[in-house]
């Protein structure tokens, strides 16, 4: 009676489950595997033979479509993102555990940038780009000097004929890639900051106060103590910034308009280069085909994950 009850309690969940996740889920696996007529509903239930035809067509074309560009951008990004998170998060973290006047005002002004929609991010970020009227550029280049600052340590910037510094451009060509992972690690990091100060707040104080007695310095007590007890911490945010850093889109997305619009060769990335494979293109089969493909990927990287890290979310 029990279970029945309880079972009754969660049956609308399991239900909007199947109906937003299970049956997209499934259609796009079959519009991959099963390629046909799919731009009108009445169609699209209709199951077709069998075909790779889509996975044929996508891979055909993978040299001159920018897909391995989307991929490279997709890597960098993903592993630049989580460790700016990881070193800012952990930072901010053993920063707002120390006892100091205001610390709760700090705590709540380090999270703004989490709270602020991805959708108002990409738009602030894409004026704050800007090449000449950009906020970064200007404070780089004219207040704070960086030609000269950077020239020392051998950068290169390129100017006009007229000897004028021309200022970088962060939105065409390479640089965009940065263009996108700053802001991203702006964006998420205090996420990394909360779950790092939760870990930092349930060590006990008594473990540190020995091993000072014991002369242990603050260096060894950090990379001994503090780090392998924040093993399981380390663990999720791994995993849910490579979840949500591989499908990544909105930021990019409003960044450079039109919907998912084209960053560049430099700046693609997988969710954009799908999104305009399928709804730009209207090349649903090779897009679900490529959703597909992303799909298994992941599956396999978090089937990485648990065997790495099953251990550490074992009782006892």
């Amino acid at each position: 009676m029990k279970t029945r009850f309880v079972f009754i309690l969660i049956l609308p969940f399991i239900l909007f489950l199947i109906v937003a996740f299970v049956v997209p889920l499934l259609l796009g696996v079959r519009i991959a595997f099963f390629p046909g007529e799919t731009f009108s509903l009445d169609k699209l239930f209709v199951i077709h033979s069998f075909s790779l035809s889509n996975f044929h067509e996508a891979f055909s074309t993978i040299l001159d479509s920018g897909l391995l560009d989307a991929l490279r951008n997709t890597i960098v990004y993903t592993l630049c993102v989580t460790l700016g998170c990881i070193v800012f998060g952990l930072f901010g973290a053993m920063i707002v555990m120390q006892k100091f006047r205001s610390a709760g005002v700090v705590r709540i002004l380090l999270l703004l940038s989490w709270v602020v929609p991805t959708y108002i991010v990409g738009l602030l970020w894409s004026f704050m780009w800007q090449q000449d009227e950009g906020v970064i550029n200007t404070v780089l280049f004219d207040y704070l000097h960086w030609d000269k600052i950077s020239g020392a340590f051998g950068a290169v910037w390129e100017y006009s004929k007229n000897g004028l510094l021309v200022k970088p451009n962060w939105l065409t060509g390479p640089n965009t890639i940065w263009a996108i992972i700053i802001p991203t690690i702006w964006r998420n990091w205090p996420f990394c900051m909360m779950m790092f100060l939760s870990g930092l707040s349930a060590i006990p104080h008594d473990i540190y106060e020995v091993a000072e007695i014991d002369g242990v310095t603050a260096r060894e007590r950090f990379f001994h103590i503090t780090l392998p007890i924040l093993r399981p911490i380390f663990a999720l945010i791994l995993l849910e910034s490579l979840v949500v850093n591989v499908y990544s889109f909105n930021l990019v997305a409003m960044m450079f308009g039109n919907a998912a619009g084209f960053p560049g060769k430099y700046g693609d990335l997988l969710m954009t280069y799908i999104y305009r494979t399928s709804f730009q293109t209207w090349n649903f089969g090779v897009g679900a085909a490529l959703g597909t493909l992303l799909m298994m990927m992941m599956l396999a990287s978090v089937s990485v994950w648990y065997h790495s890290f099953a251990k550490d979310f074992k009782n006892g």
